[in-house]
């Protein structure tokens, strides 16, 4: 029975195998397609290696030492790596020979604490033998596939923007300005309009209008080369004639921007973006030209915006930390010296606006003193400093061409201190002015203020400034002049005004003292040469004032973000405090208006005097072009009469040429008589008087 079943079997199995296909692969069959092209999306699902160690680091270069030192190096090296966050564990290997290897692994509770400790430490110098190489425990994977084979990228087509200073050949120099208007919620989303115009004349030229332009506001660069607006997923930068755009920069729910002050880099800070992990950076730095990606953060410490603060020339810029100031330096973007300034009690600090100083105060703690003290960049060198006692703030104030550093000062008047505590009361306030010009950096004291100080500007050209001091409706405005060698001396006092804000011109002499946000704040205009008041304004109200880059015109705007009123727009006015054009330019849902900043002239100081002493030359030229534009003749009737001289101009030169041609035709008609210099010769000319009698009256008597 057992041998009659093992033959049905084996008949069963013969009929099934010839009624099924063969998939055995034939003899010598070699297989040459890879497993990542018949199952590829299998294999990326592949647990790798790197799972899960994203918040650790790999340090390595640092010192090989015994068992006996390894406590101390661990401490050094935890010392480094906890400022950018909690270490949940740390791994230093061992070697058979009792010896550390020379690296270890650094494990984070974040990976952005660990992807902030690569950035910031790598290539860091620990000590004159050792220099730290630190990466990302991920990133070994990355440089293990690195292709043997260089493969030359395809270039790039180059996109002309075309000339991005075409503005400042506009040949009758007028100036653009910005106006952002609110626009209206669509689907759930706010979008403003944006709106570009040239300031001519007699009416403005639309030159830009997009409906829903930015999300929130519009902003132009530092030197004029730019206009950036907002949207969800980041910023983005026009320029050009038509203002195409240049660059965006990726950075969803970015709120603020700011530009280095040579335009070479940008900055956007999201706040929200810390609250999500799929977008850790909180403030990047960009490059501009080439759209990269230079630097970010992921934490900061808190301080008032802009959080990054730069140098004139691009090449460093500052943060604040917890008793502590980190410089950077470009392009590396790495910490200057690989450490911080450790400054305890720091409380604000400001770049000088020509030279490479920091400028900072530390408040008073127990028996030490407040201070400010002059910085230098990249040296660290204390240049100047200046204790001050009893303070309760600084406000520190450059002027525009970093002659001067004036440090506002508030103090207690009354400072009693008992076994655990100091109580104070009163206040008065002082300004210290550093001349920083002169040999040893010398400082002055302006006299004391009793009252409430509202404001305080220095005149961008010049060596005067203004301060607004005094109660609420009773103010008082004193203006004073510094020169070298001398302590700072009052010009002039205006008292019993009521101002909350000074406006100087950009290129000084010229101010505008405003009460802005006040029904019927009035807006004086003075010049500040002999502190003649030229004109009184006394609008509606005012929200914000903004003078133009020549120092020729001013707007006073109301704004429909700060008063709630229904007129909104804005009035153009002369330096003079003349109202311009035919008064308030009304806009709905006016928003902002924001002037388009001219760069540096590049003019010496030489050259500028002599255009200035003659300046009369121009002045018939320059007064034609103003009757000629400001007539009110229509722009098509002004292009028509223009066509007109033109052609006549031209008719007349090729008349007169023809006319030359001519004159050998002219001497063989008349026997070779030049009648054409007849009326040179005078003396070949006889005078005859000829009466006509025009009309004729009868009178009788």
């Amino acid at each position: 029975m057992a041998k009659k079943k093992d033959s049905i079997d084996h008949g069963d199995r013969n009929s099934t195998s010839e009624n099924e296909p063969d998939f055995a692969d034939p003899v010598g069959y070699v297989d040459d397609i890879p497993d990542e092209e018949l199952c590829g999306d299998i294999l990326r699902t592949k647990p790798k290696e790197t799972d899960g160690v994203e918040n650790v680091i790999v340090v390595d270069g640092i010192p090989q030492v015994g068992e006996d030192r390894l406590e101390k190096l661990r401490g050094v090296i935890r010392k480094i790596f906890s400022k950018f966050g909690h270490i949940a564990q740390d791994e230093f290997p061992m070697g058979e020979d009792g010896m550390s290897k020379g690296y270890c692994f650094i494990e984070y509770s974040s990976p952005n604490n660990a992807i902030e400790a690569v950035k910031t430490t790598d290539n860091y110098k620990f000590d004159k033998s050792h220099t730290l190489s630190v990466n990302l425990f991920t990133d070994f994977d990355k440089y293990e596939n690195i292709p043997t084979e260089w493969h030359t990228p395809e270039p790039q087509p180059y996109r002309d923007p075309g000339s991005l200073w075409y503005y400042l050949a506009e040949p009758h120099a007028y100036d653009q300005y910005l106006i952002v208007k609110l626009g209206m919620q669509k689907g759930g989303v706010q979008g403003n309009d944006v709106q570009v115009c040239l300031n001519s004349v007699p009416e403005p030229t639309e030159l830009l209008n997009r409906v829903g332009g930015t999300d929130t506001i519009a902003k132009w660069s530092p030197l004029g080369t730019y206009l950036a607006t907002f949207h969800s997923r980041g910023v983005a930068l026009w320029g050009g004639e038509k203002f195409e755009k240049i660059n965006r920069f990726a950075h969803p729910n970015a709120e603020f921007i700011d530009f280095s002050p040579c335009e070479r880099y940008l900055i956007t800070f999201a706040p929200k973006a810390e609250r999500h992990y799929d977008n850790p950076d909180v403030l990047v730095i960009w490059e501009i030209r080439t759209g990269a990606k230079k630097r970010s953060f992921s934490e900061l410490y808190k301080s008032p915006w802009p959080i990054l603060k730069w140098s004139h020339d691009d090449k460093f810029f500052a943060k604040m930390g917890p008793d502590m100031l980190s410089v950077y330096e470009t392009p590396s973007f790495r910490l200057l010296d690989n450490k911080s300034i450790k400054i305890p009690d720091l409380r604000d600090f400001s770049w000088s606006p020509s030279d490479n100083i920091i400028a900072y105060w530390i408040s008073e703690d127990n028996e030490r003193p407040a201070r400010v003290v002059l910085l230098e960049i990249p040296s660290r060198n204390e240049v100047r400093a200046k204790n001050l006692f009893n303070v309760a703030d600084c406000r520190m104030h450059w002027q525009k061409a970093g002659d001067y550093l004036c440090v506002k000062v508030d103090r207690y008047t009354k400072v009693k201190k008992e076994k655990h505590e100091t109580k104070y009361g009163g206040m008065y306030y002082n300004f210290e002015i550093f001349h920083m010009k002169e040999k040893n950096i010398p400082v002055d004291s302006v006299c004391e203020f009793k009252e409430p100080i509202g404001a305080f500007a220095w005149e961008p050209v010049g060596n005067k400034f203004a301060i607004i001091h005094g109660e609420q409706n009773n103010t008082a405005v004193s203006f004073y002049g510094v020169r070298k060698g001398d302590a700072p001396v009052l010009l002039k006092k205006m008292e019993k005004k009521r101002f909350n804000m000074l406006f100087w011109g950009p290129y000084g002499q010229y101010i505008v003292l405003a009460l802005l946000k006040t029904p019927e704040g009035p807006l004086e205009f003075i010049d500040t040469n002999d502190f003649t008041v030229m004109n009184t304004l006394v609008p509606e109200i005012t929200t914000d004032i903004e003078w133009d880059p020549t120092g020729r015109y001013v707007v006073a705007a109301v704004s429909a973000w700060t008063a709630k009123v229904a007129d909104t727009g804005y009035t153009l006015i002369s330096f003079q405090g003349k109202v311009l054009s035919k008064g308030k330019v009304k806009v709905e849902r006016f928003g902002n208006l924001f002037w388009r900043p001219r760069p540096p002239c590049l003019l010496t100081h030489a050259q500028i005097k002599e255009i200035k002493k003659n300046l009369k030359k121009y002045t018939t030229k320059f007064d034609e072009e103003d009757r000629f534009l400001q007539s009110s003749v229509s722009a098509e009737l002004l292009e028509k009469r223009k066509k007109i001289i033109e052609a006549w101009k031209e008719y007349r030169t090729r008349k007169e040429e023809q006319y030359g041609n001519e004159r050998q035709k002219r001497l063989f008609l008349r026997n070779h008589t030049d009648t054409d210099e007849l009326d040179a010769d005078r003396s070949s000319m006889h005078e005859e008087i000829i009466d006509v009698l025009i009309k004729e009256d009868i009178v009788e008597e």
